[in-house]
């Protein structure tokens, strides 16, 4: 248990951002699945149009500091190559 005022803040900073992290996570993960739905489904442009707001959460992710840049850019890179895979 904390003892300190500054502890106890903290304590509080800590949980208030791990539920927007969580908020974040969780958004990105819907789109990402709405995506493979899409490509599962054969739908290249469904794909392409749920990739375009998947790969914008997904930067937003990483500029926010759910992922890190490298992790970000390496889920968006497999996105694309998955959907381009699509027979057209």
């Amino acid at each position: 248990m904390a003892n300190t005022l500054q502890a106890k803040k903290r304590i509080r900073r800590n949980d208030r951002r791990t539920a927007i992290n969580k908020n974040r996570l969780s958004r990105i993960r819907t789109h990402v699945k709405k995506v493979d739905a899409a490509v599962a489904a054969g739908d290249k442009s469904g794909a392409a149009e749920a990739f375009k707001i998947a790969k914008s959460e997904i930067s937003k992710g990483a500029t926010k500091g759910v992922y890190h840049k490298n992790t970000a850019s390496r889920k968006i890179s497999r996105l694309e190559t998955r959907i381009n895979s699509i027979a057209s």
